[in-house]
């Protein structure tokens, strides 16, 4: 006997319409994990060290999600620092990690980083921290004479060696408006005075000194024989002598006077003014400044230096190379004050009447 099936009501229709809905949309809006929180990091810092350390860091806490902006090489810090002056109004940063201290400081007297303070801050090195703390040094680097080991027997024990007519046409040198090379200009005048440090601009100037982009082209100009002493930063020779690149480097004084030696300078980390509360902002930050952070970027290709004292660092560095021997320390309120000075005597002596020419290094005699 055939049994014929009831054909369902246009209610129960409806009924499994609607559930068929659900179960459709379930998928999309109910297995989708949740939100990771997130924390905008500006950093000067060299991509390929910084992707190390927000790698280390999202190991630790998966459940952050560190949102990066890079500077460009040829910017150095300097692209970052008129990004946030642009944003005052509505700041888009919750860190700003910077290669460098000195605009830092200048970020900070204008206002545009708040004060913090957490129990990994309390006793930070004073040497290394803003008095209102508003930004923190970490890892630093030194500022170096990079040279060409077969060209150059008797390198510049002094900065002011560089205007030595020995060197005359052998010398290149990154922007001074960009990078460390802007902090360091701002350090001679605040150790020599404006009068000698003009000076020195202008005995460059007559030294036939080359403005290139960035202290690595600077440094890899010395390794490719377009000149034969270039003034850069530790890291970038560290990498060039790791890719078997022949260049040395050396640690030239600013003075006779003890701790008028090279002049270090660290990373800076600090929290953006004007940005709501964010917690995993200041986790972020204070693992910068932790041993775990610092050692790896002592380990990593730029062979960081870290700032704090032995005994809070699992394994000090012992390699010579990675020590300065006399390292100097400016007042970065001091550089920070001065640098608008030094930034026009460099555009009128160096950058406006700079060697252009591109020819290739004298022998040494």
């Amino acid at each position: 006997m055939h049994r014929s099936v009831p054909t369902p009501s246009c209610a129960s229709r409806l009924a499994l319409l609607v559930i068929a809905l659900l179960c459709a949309l379930a998928p999309a809006s109910c297995s989708r994990p949740p939100a990771k929180r997130t924390v905008v990091v500006y950093t000067s810092a060299d991509q390929q060290y910084a992707e190390q350390i927000f790698a280390a860091f999202n190991a630790a806490h998966p459940d952050i999600l560190i949102l990066p902006r890079y500077d460009s090489e040829a910017t150095k810090t300097t692209g970052l620092v008129e990004r946030l002056r642009a944003e005052r109004d509505n700041p888009q940063a919750d860190v700003f990690w910077s290669s460098e201290v000195f605009l830092t400081q200048k970020l900070a007297d204008e206002g545009l980083l708040q004060a913090w303070e957490s129990e990994a801050t309390r006793n930070w090195p004073a040497s290394f921290r803003d008095p209102q703390g508003r930004w923190y040094g970490l890892a630093a680097r030194a500022r170096v004479v990079a040279y060409d080991p077969q060209r150059i027997k008797d390198p510049p024990r002094y900065w002011r060696d560089l205007a030595d007519p020995r060197f005359k046409g052998r010398v290149v040198m990154a922007d001074p408006n960009y990078g460390t090379t802007r902090g360091h200009v701002a350090a001679w005048f605040v150790l020599w005075g404006p009068d000698k440090a003009t000076e020195f601009l202008e005995a460059l100037k007559a030294n036939d000194i080359r403005i290139v982009k960035g202290n690595s082209q600077a440094a890899r100009e010395v390794a490719q024989g377009l000149a034969d002493l270039a003034l850069t930063d530790t890291d970038d020779v560290w990498a060039l002598q790791r890719n078997g690149h022949r260049i040395a480097l050396v640690y030239p004084r600013h003075g006779d006077r003890l701790g008028h030696g090279t002049l270090f300078i660290p990373n800076t980390v600090s929290l953006v003014a004007g940005r709501p509360d964010n917690a995993d902002a200041r986790l972020f930050a204070e693992y910068l400044l932790s041993s775990e952070c610092q050692q790896l970027l002592n380990e990593s290709d730029s062979h960081n230096i870290p700032i704090l004292p032995r005994e809070q660092l699992d394994a000090f560095p012992t390699d010579v190379r990675y020590i300065v021997p006399d390292p100097l320390m400016v007042n970065p309120a001091q550089a920070a004050a001065v640098m608008d000075a030094a930034m026009q005597a460099v555009d009128a002596i160096l950058l406006s009447r700079a060697s252009k020419s591109n020819s290739g290094p004298k022998d040494d005699r």
